[in-house]
């Protein structure tokens, strides 16, 4: 039986787990490169809200990290230093000389990288999806998928075979326990959602205003941004955040979700 405890607006604080617990927290944020809906750089504000949601790992995308004198503009550093954790980046692109893409933060040992390029041709977007390996304070490995589709319908579909088909998330050729999150930009249900759905279970998260929306922050319609995770897994609450910050910081909602690890697959 799965159990799948929704908190609503209001999440409680992560409790002091024992030594070596097979627990961890999770968010994804789509922080459009720092800047607020009143167009301020906000890099400040995204490190303060993930600080106070205690995440142990976190995927970001529209990440824009540039070299430069000022620190806020290296996002991913930035917000690493911010939570004292580490960090790889999954470049798409190149954006005014810095790399832009996917960022995926943990406290724990990152002990595998990889990026995949999931750009559909010339003319749209480059997106991609970055895969990190963690090794939990138990010993088991947890794999990552911090994801970013595109805005089209027909990029989507590509981007949903490519997934599966290129043997990326295929459970066959893969060991451990995975989750995959992250901005899928499908504004109604489509192949991404109806293959993920059918090899992995979705985290329910509601508002009080609105189930599942996310897009945009400050009025959201659309249910863009989600966290899918495969029967190794426990889900013990989740949330969608709204907060004055969260509002002003970027133009998606972050999603934050406790997990459990269960040694015996469901």
């Amino acid at each position: 039986m799965i159990r799948k405890t929704t908190q609503n607006w209001k999440l409680s604080k992560k409790e002091t787990p024992p030594a070596n617990p097979p627990h961890f927290r999770i968010v994804t944020y789509n922080i459009h490169k720092g800047r607020g809906l009143d167009r301020r750089m906000r890099v400040s504000w995204v490190a303060e809200i993930l600080r106070d949601l205690e995440p142990d790992i976190v995927a970001l995308q529209e990440v824009l990290s540039i070299e430069g004198q000022d620190p806020e503009e290296h996002q991913a550093r930035y917000i690493a230093e911010a939570l004292g954790f580490d960090y790889r980046i999954g470049e798409t692109r190149r954006l005014r000389g810095g790399a832009y893409g996917n960022v995926t933060l943990s406290r724990f040992p990152m002990i595998l990288e990889r990026h995949y390029d999931l750009s559909h041709h010339a003319g749209r977007e480059e997106r991609g999806c970055l895969r990190t390996d963690l090794r939990l304070p138990a010993g088991q490995v947890l794999q990552v998928y911090n994801i970013h589709l595109g805005t089209a319908y027909r990029e989507r579909r590509f981007q949903a075979r490519r997934l599966f088909g290129a043997g990326i998330l295929d459970k066959e050729k893969r060991s451990g326990t995975s989750i995959i999150l992250g901005d899928f930009n499908e504004w109604l249900p489509g192949l991404a959602s109806r293959l993920l759905k059918t090899h992995y279970f979705r985290v329910p998260v509601r508002t009080r205003l609105a189930r599942s929306r996310t897009y945009p922050g400050m009025l959201p319609l659309l249910s863009l941004d989600h966290i899918y995770y495969d029967e190794h897994l426990e889900l013990e609450q989740s949330a969608i955040l709204r907060s004055r910050k969260t509002l002003l910081a970027s133009d998606h909602l972050p999603i934050l979700a406790d997990f459990r690890i269960s040694f015996t697959p469901r």
